[in-house]
């Protein structure tokens, strides 16, 4: 059952307000952190209550004039079923209409970016290189997918799903990448994660010859790395905290 929620000017659930003040926060933070990519990108995120329903930016909006009450809500094609006056941009949402309907759960929540570090890590022949602390958690949990163009046709996504595998990042190649969580919480520490470990590669093969971690302590490194992930609440702290430093800096967000 619907409810009015006090100072906005949309009705819904006490479900889809709490995911609209997360997205909301979340694309704060992302402009915060210089994620950004002009009016362009996206992050979306299922609507908990409503199956099929996802929350997006407006487009045509800065991620740091994004609210809980302007967010859109859209089905699983990119259609406005929200009554938003605002537009998507459909063809910027084509690879994640196909990864929310198909993986369910497992996209709960996804963002893509441009970063320049990630992008350039994207196009690097060997792709994401153990050769940093961040960088080593993702060996072997990370797909690739060659560069077909703007992705705007759909009958790309099947090849999109397929070399995601089991993964939750999936590196664009000559592009950026796609991430992905159960949780906006958990979605958000894989992305600060990636972009540090991207962020890194950049500045050491800036400098020639990076030492390289063998595949023997990058194992121990990922088995303790997932014995330590709960005291981190599954992003859940992170997560809490950009978003007090994004409140002090700008609360609209909360409108």
């Amino acid at each position: 059952m619907a409810t009015q929620i006090k100072d906005t000017k949309i009705d819904c659930s006490e479900a889809e307000w709490q995911a609209r003040l997360d997205l909301a926060a979340c694309y704060r933070i992302f402009d915060h952190l210089g994620w950004s990519e002009s009016i362009y990108n996206h992050i979306s995120l299922a609507v908990p209550d409503q199956e099929g329903a996802f929350l997006i930016n407006p487009f045509g909006l800065l991620y740091d004039e994004v609210t809980a009450s302007n967010l859109v809500k859209i089905d699983v094609e990119g259609n406005n079923i929200g009554g938003s006056p605002y537009m998507v941009n459909k063809a910027g949402f084509t690879q994640h209409a196909h990864f929310h309907r198909e993986l369910g759960e497992r996209a709960n929540a996804i963002c893509h970016v441009h970063t320049t570090e990630t992008m350039a890590v994207c196009s690097h022949e060997g792709g994401l290189l153990p050769t940093n602390f961040y960088a080593c958690g993702f060996q072997g949990q990370i797909g690739y997918h060659n560069f077909e163009g703007v992705t705007v046709r759909s009958e790309e996504g099947d090849r999109l799903v397929d070399n995601l595998g089991a993964h939750s990042v999936l590196m664009l190649r000559n592009h950026g990448p796609v991430v992905m969580g159960r949780t906006i919480q958990q979605m958000f520490m894989q992305m600060w994660a990636l972009q540090r470990a991207c962020e890194i590669q950049v500045a050491t093969l800036s400098m020639g010859n990076p030492v390289v971690v063998q595949q023997d302590v990058l194992d121990v490194h990922q088995r303790d790395l997932a014995q330590m992930s709960s005291q981190g609440g599954a992003g859940l702290f992170d997560f809490e905290a950009w978003k007090r430093r994004v409140d002090r800096i700008d609360d609209s967000w909360r409108n």
